[in-house]
C-alpha cells in the first residue's frame, strides 16, 4: 500500500510563491499517474494537475495553467506543484493523489492534505 506524505504548504500574501512536494513510499512514480487535487471550503475536491510517472505528459486545470507547475523527481519518489502568482482563490487544502487510470483519474490512494491559504 502506498503512503502519500504531502508538506509544503503554508500562508502567502497574493503574488507569492509556494512549493508543494509530495513524497511516497511503497509505489514508483514512474509507473502511475500523480495528481494534485485541490478543496476549498464547502467546495468540491478538484483536479488541479497532474502528470504521468512514464512519459511526463501534464495536464492543468484552466485556472491554474501558466501560474502552476507539475514535476517529478523519480530519483526521490516526489512529486512537486510550484504554485507562482497565487491568488486568494487558491486557498484551499491540497490533495496529493496517485492512480493508474490516466492524468484525469479516478485516482486510488491520497495524501493527507496540506493547508495553502492566500492572503490579499
Amino acid at each position: 500500500q502506498v503512503q502519500l506524505v504531502e508538506s509544503g504548504g503554508g500562508l502567502v500574501q497574493a503574488g507569492g510563491s509556494l512549493r508543494l512536494s509530495c513524497s511516497a513510499s511503497g509505489r514508483t512514480f514512474s509507473s502511475y499517474f500523480m495528481g494534485w487535487f485541490r478543496q476549498a471550503p464547502g467546495q468540491e475536491r478538484d483536479i488541479v494537475a497532474s502528470i504521468a510517472g512514464s512519459t511526463t505528459s501534464t495536464y492543468y486545470a484552466d485556472s491554474v495553467k501558466g501560474r502552476f507547475t507539475i514535476s517529478m523527481d523519480n530519483a526521490k519518489n516526489t512529486v512537486y506543484l510550484q504554485m507562482n502568482s497565487l491568488k486568494p482563490e487558491d486557498t484551499a487544502v491540497y490533495y496529493c493523489a496517485c492512480g493508474i487510470r490516466g492524468l484525469l483519474g479516478p485516482y486510488d490512494d491520497w495524501g493527507q492534505g496540506t493547508q495553502v491559504t492566500v492572503s490579499s
